[in-house]
């Protein structure tokens, strides 16, 4: 590891986040077995119950299946549908055997009406098998953390024991799927539709998830499930003044109820700060590196208010070394910015030198653009 010199500045006082902590409160019930809340932006814990307990998962499987055909790039193909496909059980979008059907609006009747006939057709184009696809889905789960999750197939049905996951690890999957955009938009879809092989009209699908289409004004999203053994599972996506949440409960038999609570919970005590900018640090003594250092993206984390009180930063930086009169030889990384609440490190973020190999995001009209924005919804800035 380099050699780090701490350098003494005027930042001592302004940063991050109480991190991965998860918050227990008895200011928050839910009826669930299982249950979470997270800030979609850092994935930050806010609350949980039994949150890495392993259990049936049913149709919020779906989030995975929907991802996968998201990014496999194929949305626009048509998808011939099989036999296999239209004997799925449960949950139907009523595909018929032999139709051609946009995969696009596949991943629509999968996502609103929770067709597991949609499923299995996605499954067989996008994997080449149902096979072949739930081995994609596994290492997909691997790819993105989710440690304790195996998949057994593309729809959550009851066919199988070893089809399960936790609410912590579909909590991940959930804020990795609502970094895509395709996603957000079938995910936060009321009505689609979609044309018909054999009628002069089209499909319409509703979406089955109640909190987006008439309990939750601040609803972005999610996905409901249900079956025998799983009873009532539900993921939902939320967002209140440019804070995004993201709660997953599992056999939950008032489920609806729960996801406002825990939502309006997120929202009511914890607020997005912004603890750095993006772009050159300012307060270094140093004179080699005064001007010549930054870090490359907003830093935002949500944060009670007592939390803000007890932020601090220290910001390490290498010895400059002779050879760097040439800049070019300076290195990408000189220093990382160290974050502590309550002198518990949450965080280190990297220092780069501007080189001029790597892109300092300087105050550009975004910046200030997004300065005015955030400022606007109540979002706080701490420098």
């Amino acid at each position: 590891m380099l050699h780090m010199k701490k350098v003494t500045t005027g930042l001592i006082i302004i940063f991050l986040l109480v991190g991965i902590i998860p918050q227990q409160t008895s200011a928050v019930g839910v009826s669930a077995q299982t249950a979470i809340l997270i800030d979609q932006e850092t994935g930050r814990v806010l609350f949980e119950k039994n949150a890495h307990q392993k259990m049936r998962i049913a149709s919020i499987t779906k989030i995975m299946t929907a991802i996968l055909a998201i990014e496999s790039g194929k949305l626009d193909e048509m998808v011939t549908v099989s036999e296999r496909a239209i004997k799925a059980e449960g949950s139907s979008i009523y595909l018929q055997k032999g139709e051609k059907i946009k995969l696009e609006d596949l991943v629509y009747g999968l996502m609103l009406r929770s067709g597991n006939d949609a499923a299995i057709a996605i499954a067989e184009h996008v994997g080449g098998s149902l096979e072949g696809f739930v081995l994609m889905m596994n290492q997909k789960a691997e790819e993105i953390g989710m440690t304790n999750t195996i998949f057994a197939n593309p729809h959550g049905l009851d066919d199988h024991e070893n089809h399960y996951s936790t609410a912590y690890d579909m909590a991940i999957l959930t804020k990795y799927a609502m970094q895509n955009e395709t996603y957000q938009k079938i995910s936060g879809t009321e009505t689609h539709k979609a044309p018909n092989p054999n009628e002069k009209w089209d499909r319409v699908w509703h979406n089955k998830n109640k909190l987006l289409t008439t309990l939750y004004e601040y609803s972005t999203g999610g996905k409901t499930g249900y079956t025998v053994r799983a009873k009532r599972t539900l993921v939902s996506t939320a967002s209140k003044d440019g804070f995004n949440s993201i709660v997953v409960t599992l056999n939950d038999p008032d489920d609806w109820k729960d996801h406002m609570n825990l939502h309006n919970y997120a929202f009511n005590n914890y607020e997005l700060v912004n603890l750095k900018h993006q772009g050159t640090l300012d307060g270094i003594d140093n004179e080699f590196y005064k001007k010549n250092v930054f870090i490359d993206r907003d830093v935002l984390y949500p944060l009670t208010k007592e939390e803000q009180e007890k932020v601090r930063i220290n910001i390490s930086l290498q010895k400059p070394q002779k050879d760097w009169e040439d800049v070019e030889k300076v290195p990408n990384i000189v220093g990382e910015m160290s974050i502590k609440v309550d002198e518990r490190q949450i965080a280190e973020i990297p220092i780069y030198f501007d080189n001029g190999k790597v892109e300092n995001p300087k105050g550009s009209f975004w910046n200030i653009f997004k300065n005015i924005f955030f400022a606007s919804i109540g979002v706080y800035n701490y420098g």
